[in-house]
């Protein structure tokens, strides 16, 4: 097999509309992986419209891709697309991943069903860091403009992720959802390539991709 045709190409940026499994093999190995695998709690099955809140909630469909985590085959492959690595819901992933100092965390500033935090593993040598940024529902502290994917996490997050690794010029996303990794790289002048299995998804990443300047 060799690699499809890109769903979308521009600037350096590239979104294959695929299943990571069959693309990672064909790709050279970049600098840092940064990634959002799905972690099995379901978020993509109508999740959402089941919390009490304030506004409507919005419903994002009812997909099957969250119902597990990734096999452990996967993660390892997934692992092996990059030098660096920072994996979100690194948590769910502890046996697989070695142990190290650089987690990062996103406090959320939530309340709420949500959880107040979320983890990231990294093999950067490093400290752990703390990211605030309000993502609590329709209280954000950026991308005020309704959210387009229940996993969805802002753009503002991966440019602070990414300011760990300033040396890396190309980025991989195998589970690149709505696009927020490709968005902060392309801001950033740097080389990124997304994988996703959901075409709808490579429709809004690519759109997101189009806008010169993202709605704070």
């Amino acid at each position: 097999m060799s690699l499809p045709k890109p769903y979308y190409e521009h600037d350096g940026i590239v979104i294959y509309h695929a299943n990571c499994v069959d693309i990672l093999p064909y790709l050279p190995v970049a600098d840092l992986l940064l990634v959002d695998p799905p972690y099995g709690i379901g978020e993509a099955a109508g999740k959402n419209n089941s919390r009490g809140q304030l506004a409507s909630p919005t419903d994002y469909g009812n997909d099957a891709w969250d119902n597990r985590p990734i096999s452990d085959n996967l993660m390892g492959l997934v692992l092996g697309a990059a030098d660096q690595s920072i994996v979100w819901g690194g948590n769910y992933y502890s046996h697989l991943l070695a142990p190290g100092p650089g987690w990062l965390v996103w406090d959320k500033i939530n309340s709420g069903d949500f959880a107040d935090c979320e983890l990231a593993w990294t093999n950067l040598p490093q400290a752990v860091r703390l990211f605030r940024h309000m993502w609590n529902g329709m209280l954000r502290d950026s991308e005020r403009i309704p959210r387009v994917h229940p996993t969805q996490k802002p753009v503002a997050l991966m440019h602070w992720c990414l300011s760990f690794a300033p040396e890396s010029k190309t980025i991989i996303d195998p589970f690149c959802g709505s696009g927020p990794v490709l968005r902060a790289a392309k801001d950033l002048g740097k080389l990124a390539i997304g994988i996703e299995i959901e075409e709808k998804y490579c429709e809004i990443a690519a759109r997101r991709l189009g806008q010169e300047v993202l709605p704070l």
